[in-house]
């Protein structure tokens, strides 16, 4: 059966309880349900394959189960693999010591503003299929790349680190 894995956004140990979390997603059917650290990602076994329909059931199980949704965007564990052996850091010149982060969107997006957006030491500089690739320094400026990615993508996107994303993927 093929793993997924849910990045919501917006999750926090706050608004939502982990094992809560992990009961809703089992309610829609998803199989061999973890969480993932305590930030909204989620990584599951699913007999579906189309990641739109997953996104709903999620959104729908997290609504009857929680009494709210959050916004979701799934990618196979396979996808995520692939997007991690591609080191598109590198071959733009991204310094190894830039923290690394990847935006997933459910459609293929078109940036609002050309690319590469940068801004103290902070850059968006790719859009590969369906992710958007930044990376930054941290500066005194707080989290510059996140004002830039919705600066070129809006605010119906969610955000990972590369580290996080490879947890994911693992799991």
């Amino acid at each position: 059966m093929p793993r997924f894995t849910a990045f919501l956004r917006g999750v926090s140990p706050m608004n939502a309880k982990m094992p809560e979390l992990k009961a809703a997603f089992e309610s829609a059917g998803f199989a061999n349900v973890r969480t993932v650290l305590a930030s909204g990602n989620v990584v599951f076994d699913s007999e579906r394959t189309d990641e739109r329909e997953i996104e709903r059931l999620a959104e729908e199980a997290m609504m009857r189960a929680l009494g709210r949704s959050f916004y979701t965007v799934v990618r196979s564990c396979a996808h995520l693999a692939d997007v991690l052996a591609t080191d598109w850091y590198a071959t733009h010149g991204i310094p190894p010591e830039a923290k690394r982060v990847i935006t997933f969107m459910r459609e293929s997006p078109v940036p609002r503003v050309p690319l590469p957006l940068t801004e103290a030491f902070a850059s968006v500089f790719l859009v590969q299929g369906r992710e958007a690739f930044s990376a930054y320094r941290p500066s005194g400026e707080g989290p510059v790349f996140m004002r830039l990615i919705e600066q070129a993508f809006g605010k119906d996107v969610t955000t990972r680190t590369m580290d996080t994303v490879a947890r994911c993927a693992r799991a």
